[in-house]
């Protein structure tokens, strides 16, 4: 592999660069309605994909994995602190019924593209594992599953190679179906009809979701000592419970994997929190920011390894089973929310809830204008965390047979 311009070791500049770009990312979406319409989120991807394809930037870094390793997991509690389990309940409405419907979907594409191309990749269980419990809950169940799953490094790097690719094109396509014409006819759309009526329509909604807020030293410091708090007391949690539910038998075997799993943990720790505490977690102010740019510098870092060259090369097997697992979402979606009348927005939503998990859902809704979709996007989203791995390791236990 050609050597990048910046080094793998060179830590610094590296952090520069993705923390940088990141703000950038940001900047943009709500500086132009273009970037507003696009997302932060696909930009800070797409930028990264860029970078590294010309050689910049390397695909494989230390500096990745930190993000992965502890970043992502220090995200997570901020970004659930209103994840009230019982708020879910009350205001995702249809929006969780057809949520639900895609995590199904996303099962079945999971199936049929494994005996679609089975023949191709060795192990290929473990793949599903992976695109099952990502396209159900987001990046950070691909994480989980691969660890659980133990997929060599090979593999996972060509896998997120062909996910992120999928991913990139998979956000486009939802973001131009509500300018076709055939899907406005075929359904509802309250929600563009408010936007496209005048309602905030040469506002930038994004700026306008992320206004400045009022915040204090002592929020900040709540916001972030109390993620690394929950993070750190789930990991010792699921260490302690890993080591103690034996595996000798498959149920026991998946009850460890689940109990076990710190990311799991640190969401379900972190529900509870927001669901019986919600004063003081749901209404802690800089939480959401500061959770969101951490999100950001996830999203970078995942832009970062998906190489073309190493798709042609390495993984178009993989980019197939991906975009056979997103068709198949998407179009079962379509079908069912036709037949019980879902809004286009509510199907769209739910399936980047599904696709890309809670954060690039809630982008989606806040760069259309959909504002009452915003808190049923995350929340969904979130939920998604934790049925992802549960869906994942069924799945992919039953393939693991053939």
């Amino acid at each position: 592999m050609k050597q990048a311009l910046i080094s793998a070791d060179n830590v610094w500049v590296l952090w520069a660069i993705i923390a940088g770009w990141a703000y950038v990312s940001i900047w943009l979406e709500q500086k132009y309605n273009w970037a507003s319409k696009i997302t932060g989120a696909i930009i800070a991807l797409v930028g990264a994909m860029a970078l590294s394809n010309f050689g910049i930037i390397p695909t494989e870094s230390g500096v990745y994995d930190v993000i992965w390793s502890y970043v992502v997991p220090m995200a997570i509690p901020m970004l659930l602190y209103q994840a009230n389990i019982k708020k879910i309940w009350k205001e995702s409405g249809r929006m969780l019924g057809i949520y639900l419907i895609g995590a199904f979907a996303t099962c079945i594409g999971v199936v049929i593209a494994f005996f679609a191309v089975k023949s191709f990749v060795p192990d290929l269980y473990k793949v599903a594992a992976m695109i099952c419990g990502s396209y159900i809950g987001g990046g950070v169940n691909f994480v989980a599953m691969s660890e659980a799953f133990g997929a060599a490094g090979e593999v996972v790097s060509a896998t997120i190679v062909a996910d992120n690719m999928v991913m990139a094109m998979y956000f486009f396509v939802l973001m131009t179906v509500p300018t076709i014409a055939i899907f406005r006819r075929l359904f509802k759309h309250p929600h563009i009809d408010a936007v496209e009526s005048g309602v905030g329509k040469d506002e930038n909604l994004a700026s306008k979701y992320w206004q400045r807020k009022e915040i204090s030293l002592k929020d900040i410091a709540f916001a972030v000592g109390s993620a690394i708090v929950i993070v750190a007391v789930s990991i010792e949690i699921s260490k302690f419970l890993g080591t103690i539910i034996p595996t000798d038998n498959e149920f026991v075997k998946v009850l460890n994997s689940l109990l076990g799993n710190k990311y799991l943990m640190i969401t379900t720790l972190t529900m509870l929190f927001a669901t019986f505490m919600p004063k003081t977690f749901g209404e802690a102010k800089g939480a959401q920011e500061i959770g969101t740019f951490l999100i950001y510098l996830f999203f970078v870092v995942i832009g970062v390894p998906a190489s073309i060259p190493q798709i042609i090369q390495n993984s178009p097997i993989l980019l197939v089973f991906c975009l056979i697992v997103v068709f198949i979402n998407l179009a079962i979606m379509m079908v069912i929310g036709r037949l019980f009348k879902f809004d286009l927005e509510e199907i769209l939503i739910a399936s980047n809830a599904n696709i890309g998990g809670p954060t690039t859902a809630a982008a989606m809704a806040i760069s259309k204008g959909w504002t009452k979709l915003i808190a049923p996007a995350m929340l969904v989203g979130v939920l998604g965390y934790i049925i992802g791995n549960y869906f994942a390791i069924i799945v992919a236990n039953w393939l693991s047979n053939f």
